[in-house]
């Protein structure tokens, strides 16, 4: 129940507190719970989702960096690129700019980022 409130709820403000009460318990004894069963924290995941989603749109959207760090749920440009650049290993704008020059079509995942299962599947699923 508290993974699938992370998830349908990354993009917001989230903190510990309010989503441990999602779950009937104190923030100390969800978090330890949350760890065990799911091998990560809860803002492990937040941040690994954030980034995932952040990533996608770097990519696909022509949107400025800092309508990501919106879009995703961050509220300091500076915080996003740092943890970015942290996680990813390259900054926003030039894991963009790889990406793309990658692509011949602007503003779509290059062919070499997607997994050939998954584009499988996309293609299949939408009738292509």
């Amino acid at each position: 129940m508290s993974r699938e409130f992370i998830t349908q709820n990354y993009q917001t403000s989230l903190c510990l507190t309010d989503i441990a009460k999602q779950s009937y318990m104190s923030p100390y004894h969800f978090l330890r719970a949350f760890k065990e069963a799911y091998g990560e924290t809860p803002n492990e995941l937040l941040i690994r989702l954030r980034l995932e989603e952040a990533k996608k749109m770097l990519i696909t959207e022509h949107v400025s960096i800092s309508e990501v760090c919106e879009k995703v749920g961050y509220s300091s440009l500076g915080s996003f690129s740092s943890l970015f650049t942290k996680q990813v290993g390259i900054a926003p704008t030039l894991y963009r700019r790889k990406l793309w020059a990658l692509s011949s079509e602007a503003y779509r995942f290059p062919s070499q980022a997607i997994p050939a299962c998954y584009a499988y599947h996309f293609l299949k699923k939408h009738g292509k």
